[in-house]
């Protein structure tokens, strides 16, 4: 499966003083291209709520390369994995796209719950089934 990709530009308004984009935003960037991922897939988190499925972040790895700065643009990839029998992980990136720098490697990961409890990944798998992935 090749990364999923989601091309966005730096607003002024996400970056601090430095002049840089807040570390806090890059989550926001990531969590955009998660969600603009499953929406592509035919997975829409309104749909797996009403399903009484509340996919839920468990852990955020970041590492921080470089910065981007108002105007940039930029990537962000998305690689869905599996993790056990209950986690996945989505492994993202973000690329600059001037020149093709890494700014960001990140790892999420995640887990479907039911009823306050931990359940199996049901939608992603049969999601990857349907497309001939890997999961």
């Amino acid at each position: 499966m090749e990364p999923f990709e989601v091309e966005l530009t730096v607003r002024d308004y996400e970056c601090d003083l430095q002049g840089i984009v807040n570390n806090a935003v890059y989550q926001h960037y990531l969590e955009h291209a998660r969600h603009t991922f499953l929406e592509e897939v035919g997975l829409n988190f309104h749909t797996l709520r009403r399903q009484g499925l509340e996919p839920v972040v468990v852990r955020a790895e970041i590492a921080y390369k470089a910065s981007l700065r108002p105007g940039d643009r930029f990537k962000v990839t998305v690689l869905l994995k599996r993790l056990g029998r209950m986690r996945f992980i989505f492994e993202q990136d973000i690329y600059r796209l001037s020149d093709q720098k890494q700014m960001i490697e990140a790892k999420i990961t995640g887990v479907f719950t039911k009823e306050g409890r931990p359940v199996p990944p049901h939608p992603f798998e049969k999601m990857v089934a349907s497309k001939g992935w890997n999961f």
